[in-house]
């Protein structure tokens, strides 16, 4: 690395954490804090890792770098996975029975990330990195690749969720699959050939510090409402679908009352068509009576008006 790249690398480098304060500030001030934890934990912990990697990386010890960066690593990339739960969270928060189904759905991809990165540590063939980096790399891919889907879910679904681009939410789910959409694509140009290792570290570099202005300006804009105009009734038939999966047997549901309701009128009619022979004319004598009644009164009301 030239000197004039490796003081952009480090300039780029020293940028994050100021901007991640910036952005922790303006989260404490806005209170936004309570209401996304674990972006906020991130933030924070974005923060204290360069200020543990940075002084080892500038004295030249490549070994305690080393292991410091991929230990460090592992937290980060749990941090933006829950990160990704906490805004589907905040996105479903109208529709409760999709959050806990989204709920399980996060829990269950959790452990296939997980048992894929083991997977793999155990089958790679000896390299320079070793099984353990092999492992973070795929699990860090994994991650990229469900907040790539996390953005593209927002941008299709956004208008049946009431999900506006002016939404905090949004903004955090938009600099997630930013990043993770530009890391992919350096990435796979890597692997053509076609980018070299330090042309790829400064542009991630450049593109993490650019969304990560995005949260800025999306923690210094107001809190905006959610969308209450658009018609949510597609949305509202999945949550009450699955509700009524849930609890098939509910109190208030009338489906018992109609099934009562039919199981009677078979009943009676089938009692009336296996009554014996000689009680038959007397029910038809009954009902030929009943019916000649009640036309003789409506007979008589007719006559004394």
């Amino acid at each position: 690395m030239s000197p004039h790249l490796y003081l952009v690398y480090i300039v780029l480098w020293i940028a994050h954490p100021v901007l991640q304060s910036a952005v922790a500030t303006a989260m404490i001030r806005r209170r936004m804090h309570k209401k996304f934890p674990y972006f906020f934990a991130y933030i924070v912990g974005q923060i204290v890792m360069f200020g543990i990697t940075f002084p080892i990386y500038m004295r030249g010890s490549y070994p305690a770098y080393f292991y410091a960066h991929w230990s460090l690593a592992v937290v980060s990339l749990l941090l933006g996975f829950l990160v990704i739960r906490e805004i589907f969270m905040d996105i479903f928060r109208p529709y409760h029975t999709l959050k806990d189904l989204g709920n399980v759905l996060f829990t269950w991809a959790g452990l296939v990330m997980l048992m894929v990165a083991a997977v793999v540590a155990a089958a790679s063939p000896p390299s320079s990195q070793g099984p353990i980096v092999e492992a973070v790399l795929t699990l860090q891919r994994s991650v990229r690749v469900t907040q790539c889907g996390l953005i593209l879910f927002l941008l299709v679904f956004s208008k049946y969720l009431g999900v506006s681009w002016k939404q905090q939410s949004f903004g955090i789910a938009l600099g997630f699959g930013g990043v993770a959409t530009v890391e992919l694509a350096i990435v796979a140009l890597c692997a053509a050939g076609r980018v070299g290792e330090t042309a790829a570290n400064i542009s991630n570099m450049i593109a993490y510090s650019l969304f990560v202005a995005v949260w800025l300006g999306y923690a210094l804009l107001n809190r905006e409402a959610r969308e209450t105009t658009a018609n949510f009734l597609m949305t509202e038939r999945w949550d009450r679908s699955l509700s009524d999966l849930q609890h098939p047997g509910a109190d208030d549901s009338l489906i018992p009352m109609f099934e009562n309701m039919v199981e009677r009128a078979f009943s009676r009619s089938h009692n009336e068509l296996e009554a014996p022979p000689e009680e038959q004319p007397r029910q038809l004598t009954k009902a030929a009576s009943a019916s000649s009644g009640s036309s003789m009164q409506h007979t008589s009301q007719d006559s004394k008006n």
